[in-house]
């Protein structure tokens, strides 16, 4: 499969997203709120990722209902606590459509933090691994983000147009049905490019071993989602915000609002801040220092965001130049989140909108946790075990509850529910701002440029060490060089692409000497002169593997035969040895490396015959070293890119070959600071 195009972005690099500051606010709005209105489920949208669970085997709705409240329990323990970027990872019942059969669907709007989307493939994977008679298919925007992050390692026959319905993750392991499966069968159309899903359920539920994914495939799939659940807490990052004491008791009982209202000050407008010019929900007069949890793609939104208050808001900083004005700018934005938020509410009655956590289908759902020990034996009705149910709520209500649900409760309204309904104390929320813990370091939001280089190449694993050592040096092999240009030159490019020489499951090129001997007798006949070396170098570096080719060139060259007498091509063989004398006393011409003595010394003894002149002519005519020439060009080139990236480095690093750095340029550079 010829590797995709580079996704739209590239979540390896920096633990920050983008800034977009450049942008106007109706631009972020654009670009962020937009595709939201397009992610419905199975709809295209951007920054999207779609995920459908199937019952291989014979299944029905009850067995996918009951998968659906086992899947709840058990990650309820990973995703109480999670903050999600945009969407929560949610499952519903989707009955048959079509030839689609039915299965437990939905689809998560990550926005700019591409980890929510990698750990939803954590979970589908954990899901398959707990749930055996479940395999999971998962998709976003980009079509099949899996196959791309293995784009390297995938077979030939696998592209973009007959991916679809292959890949699956079933009883914890990755899957990829091959082509020649769907062609055997009977009730696939030859012209048909991709299997239906019921037939890939069909092939897993009897031959599942058989379409395990390829070790080097899974493990760079495997790669991006290692470290999880561990990797939970140290996407998080703990900071001082200066905040109204509503917005502290609002995030106290639903901790992941933090998250809609960083999203609401990002992509604000200037209609958003109509809203912010009073406070009528958070005034400013009653504020409180606290500690607010972030994962760091939100905190690096806000952070990364220059804003300045409307004076008649009564939000006011201090001086850069103090100690918590970090805190007091934080806790300033954070505000006008919530805010506008609350501008936007519907303002209906909390019953009418709010799903309450009361009957059978909670009751069952909180003895589910308590069988698996999600309080971790904390006495109920302890500060810990009213934090975890708080939790524990705040998931029911967005994973369960809603994805039964047609109604969508925005944010504003759960923030003014939940004011109306949480009683606060702000002398007790004083109290505990005297004595909070520690802020998260945010260093990591400065990466250097060694850092990003490091990062870089870790990414594309072309981490190789430093070449400094002599010893190392002396090894390298500059053969290799020419050798893979020479295979590089010699491949045949597609509007797919140009192939790579030596990549895993092709031979090394090779260069059949009678076969190209034979071919230039059948161009200047049995009885013409040698050619010149440089014009065989040349002649090298082409292939004439292609049979079409060939035979064309055959059929010609035999024409050519009958038509052109012997006197022609002495007289075109002249012309070249001409053209070789002219460019020779040229610039051009002394610009070549050419062979030593020794490599042409046949040349030499047969061109005594022609005379004194022809033998000082024939001396200037050394012939051309191709490889020498190819070899210090490319260093020269390299040379020049100065470290950074460039076409020589672009094309040997692709072929598996990395020249050392220049040690006379180092040595030189180091002379000049010194």
């Amino acid at each position: 499969m010829t590797p995709p195009p580079q996704r739209r972005r590239h979540d390896a690099v920096a633990s920050a997203p983008p800034c977009r500051d450049s942008l106007s606010a109706p631009q972020r709005r654009s670009a962020a709120c937009g595709p939201a209105l397009m992610a419905g489920d199975g709809a295209p949208g951007e920054d999207v990722v779609h995920y459908r669970l199937f019952a291989v085997g014979p299944g029905g709705e009850e067995l996918l209902r009951g998968c659906a409240r086992g899947i709840a329990e058990r990650l309820a323990p990973l995703l109480a606590a999670y903050i999600w970027q945009r969407q929560p990872f949610r499952l519903r019942y989707v009955p048959p459509r079509g030839d689609t059969p039915e299965h437990l669907g939905g689809s998560t709007l990550f926005g700019d933090n591409v980890e929510d989307e990698w750990f939803v493939v954590y979970l589908l994977r954990e899901i398959t691994r707990a749930f055996p008679l479940l395999a999971a298919r998962v998709d976003d925007n980009d079509g099949e983000f899996l196959l791309i992050e293995a784009a390297e390692f995938l077979p030939k026959w696998l592209s973009p147009e007959n991916s679809d319905n292959r890949v699956f993750f079933y009883k914890g392991e990755l899957h990829i049905i091959p082509l020649s499966e769907t062609q055997e069968q009977e009730d696939c159309e030859p012209s048909a490019a991709s299997p239906a899903i019921s037939q890939a359920l069909r092939l897993l539920s009897t031959r599942s071993e058989e379409f395990l994914a390829a070790e080097p495939i899974r493990a760079a799939v495997y790669k991006r989602i290692s470290g999880y659940p561990e990797k939970i807490q140290a996407s998080f990052h703990r900071a001082h915000c200066y905040l109204p004491a509503g917005i502290v008791a609002v995030l106290k009982q639903r901790p992941s609002l933090v998250a809609a209202a960083v999203q609401a000050f990002y992509l604000r407008d200037p209609v958003d801040l109509r809203a912010c010019r009073t406070f009528q929900t958070f005034p400013p007069e009653q504020r409180v220092m606290t500690t607010v949890t972030f994962t760091k793609c939100l905190y690096a939104q806000l952070v990364q965001q220059k804003f300045v208050p409307d004076r008649r808001s009564g939000y006011t900083l201090p001086l850069p130049s103090h100690p918590q004005y970090k805190a007091y700018e934080l806790g300033m934005k954070l505000a006008h989140g919530f805010e506008i938020l609350c501008s936007k509410s519907s303002k209906a009655s909390p019953d009418s909108k709010r799903n309450e956590c009361s009957g059978p289908v909670w009751e069952r759902f909180l003895n589910g946790l308590k069988e698996k020990d999600y309080f971790k034996g904390e006495m109920e009705g302890s500060a810990k075990y009213m934090e975890l149910l708080r939790m524990a709520e705040d998931y029911f209500q967005q994973s369960v509850t809603k994805a039964e649900s047609c109604v969508e409760v925005s944010p504003g309204d759960e923030i003014l529910t939940l004011l109306q309904t949480t009683t606060f104390d702000v002398k007790e929320f004083e109290r505990e701002a005297a004595c909070l813990p520690l802020e998260d370091d945010d260093s990591w939001l400065e990466i250097s440029p060694d850092d990003l280089d490091k990062m870089l190449k870790e990414a594309t694993n072309e981490f190789h060490p430093s070449s400094d050592d002599d010893e190392e040096e002396q090894k390298y092999d500059l053969e290799t060089v020419a050798e893979s240009m020479k295979a590089f030159v010699s491949k045949v490019s597609t509007h797919e692409g140009a192939e790579m020489p030596w990549s895993s499951d092709e031979a090394h090129v090779t260069f059949d000497v009678d076969s190209f001997t034979k071919a230039l007798d059948r161009i200047l006949g049995a009885d013409s002169e040698e050619l010149d070396s440089d014009d065989l170098d040349e002649e090298e570096d082409f292939n004439f593997s292609d049979e079409d080719d060939e035979d064309l060139d055959a059929e010609n060259q035999r024409q050519e035969q009958k038509v052109l007498p012997n006197e022609l091509i002495g007289s075109l063989k002249s012309y070249m040895d001409e053209m070789d004398r002219e460019l020779a006393h040229t610039n051009v011409g002394r610009s070549f490396t050419t062979q030593k003595k020794g490599a042409s010394s046949a040349k030499a003894t047969t061109s005594q015959d022609a005379g004194p002149d022809s033998e000082a002519e024939d001396a200037e005519l050394t012939p051309v070293d191709v490889d020498m020439n190819l070899v210090a060009n490319l260093l020269e080139s390299y040379s020049a890119q100065a470290g950074l990236a460039g076409p020589t480095s672009n094309i040997l690093q692709s072929m598996g070959v990395y020249l050392p750095e220049n040690a006379d340029q180092i040595g030189f550079n180091k002379g000049a600071t010194e």
